[in-house]
């Protein structure tokens, strides 16, 4: 390789020296010197002290950046004349860093200066403009962290709406519930008390026991009534009290209904209790079955307050290894979970999962970020109303998950560019561009599978693809 002859006229041809003066021309020829390096060599490693100044005179180079332990290319450049390394060099407060590694892609050469000795230097022939980046570098620094950390909160946000919002239905299903089943067993023990006043043989009131038992028993296996069928059957009921004399039965009969119980039914209570019992018996019946179907109730509610916090917990990974066999619909189920208030009652969701697949080596906390961040976009562009399918198959040694939309699509052109970091199609502030870069490094990098999409109007998919046998590190 020829080393280039370091002259003004040379410094001249590099955009950043081009209107620098002779005298600071001959500073930076005085400390400047040529450094080579092949292709595929580590230059600059993130996190390292920041002591030199690059500048690139021939070859191409990649810069990377840490994001989640992974490395996400943020730059590509073969420019001459492009800088990398202490390029806050000119803010010497405390001990600079190296923001992002650098390697080389092919064979290139780099002109270096020391990095205390040019922010001395560039302070003395800068003043004013080194106050002027100290100050939008701080500015910069400042808000980039609180932004970031808005955008954070504002996703958790999200999140936890959603999941308080489902958990608050439940929760307050179950605190109705057991308001009225506090009423109803009081007034199970007044008809109770009533019915003993009577002086009731102890066969019969065996017998009133019995059929109480039964009835109750068929509460659990009631089956789902249309709204027309249930009007049918408390008209039938509704009927069959009156014509007995029995008050206030329309309010008796959507109780029977729901209990799962006909006109037949109360008829068996008759020929039990006879004629002279029947009012008390069934009024103490009603009380006896409402209060076994609040319970009911109360245990349908309290179960799905159980399944959201395990929903979140498996979501979140708390306490699990990060690296596990799994099932991959736990984590589409809770990710759905999580989402819920984003997608909203106007998208359907659909799941075709093939629930015969097998478990696969994993880190499942890193998954779900893949489902939240697929999904998540799929819920923007339908905006609000559409279909949502999450499909789960085999592909040879392989298990695929496809998650598609019913939303416009994506272009040829930006289809193109989709996974490339900081590429967005959302508007300003509301996407960072990151969310399907980072997911193609979790699944590609990660997991050594493989990521694709397909899409036209109407119908957009993405595949993850993902081997169901341990995968070697690179």
């Amino acid at each position: 390789m020829t080393e280039p002859q370091l002259t003004r006229e040379f410094l001249r041809e590099l955009f950043l020296f081009t209107d620098l003066s002779d005298t600071q021309l001959d500073w930076i020829l005085e400390h400047t010197k040529l450094e080579h390096y092949p292709a595929g060599t580590a230059i600059i490693n993130e996190g390292d002290p920041a002591t030199c100044f690059y500048v690139l005179l021939s070859g191409a180079l990649r810069m990377t950046r840490l994001v989640g332990g992974s490395e996400v290319e943020t730059v590509r450049s073969d420019q001459r004349g492009a800088y990398c390394g202490a390029t806050q060099f000119f803010y010497g407060q405390q001990q600079q860093r190296y923001g992002a590694s650098v390697y080389a892609i092919t064979d290139l050469t780099f002109l270096t200066l020391p990095a205390k000795e040019f922010a001395d230097q560039f302070r003395s022939w800068f003043p004013m403009a080194t106050h002027l980046l100290e100050g939008s570098y701080l500015g910069w620094r400042n808000s980039d962290a609180l932004i970031g950390q808005r955008r954070r909160l504002l996703a958790l946000g999200e999140m936890s709406a959603g999941l308080t919002h489902e958990l608050n239905n439940p929760a307050a299903a179950a605190v109705r519930a057991t308001a009225a089943l506090r009423e109803r067993v009081a007034g199970m023990r007044h008809k109770l008390a009533i019915l003993a006043k009577r002086d009731i043989e102890p066969d019969l009131l065996e017998l009133l026991l019995e059929v109480q038992e039964r009835l109750v028993k068929q509460v659990a296996d009631a089956p789902p009534l249309t709204a027309m069928q249930q009007a049918d059957r408390e008209d039938e009921i509704g009927d069959w009290l009156e014509e007995r004399d029995i008050e206030q039965g329309w309010d008796l009969a959507p109780i029977f209904v729901a209990a799962g119980l006909t006109a037949e039914s109360l008829d068996h209570v008759l020929e039990s209790v006879g004629d002279g019992l029947l009012d008390g018996a069934l009024r103490w019946l009603a009380y006896a079955l409402e209060t076994e179907m609040l319970m009911g109730e109360i245990e349908d509610s309290t179960t799905r307050i159980s399944a959201l916090v395990g929903a979140a917990k498996q979501y979140s990974q708390m306490d699990r290894a990060p690296h596990q066999w799994i099932d991959v619909h736990d984590g589409l189920d809770s990710t759905l979970v999580m989402l819920a208030g984003k997608i909203g009652t106007g998208v359907k969701v659909v799941k075709e999962y093939d629930r015969g697949l097998p478990t696969v080596p994993a880190y499942a906390g890193e998954l779900n970020q893949v489902w939240t961040n697929i999904i998540d976009n799929a819920v923007s562009a339908m905006q609000g109303t559409g279909t949502l399918t999450l499909r789960t198959t085999r592909d040879g040694d392989r298990v695929v998950v496809e998650i598609g939309d019913t939303g416009p699509g994506i272009s040829a052109e930006t289809k193109q560019r989709i996974f490339e970091p900081f590429f967005t199609t959302k508007p300003v502030g509301e996407g960072t561009g990151l969310g399907l870069d980072i997911s193609w490094r979790i699944v590609v990098d990660r997991h050594r599978g493989d990521l694709r999409v397909e899409s036209e109007p109407g119908d957009t998919r993405f595949r993850v693809y993902l081997p169901i046998t341990e995968q070697a590190s690179e």
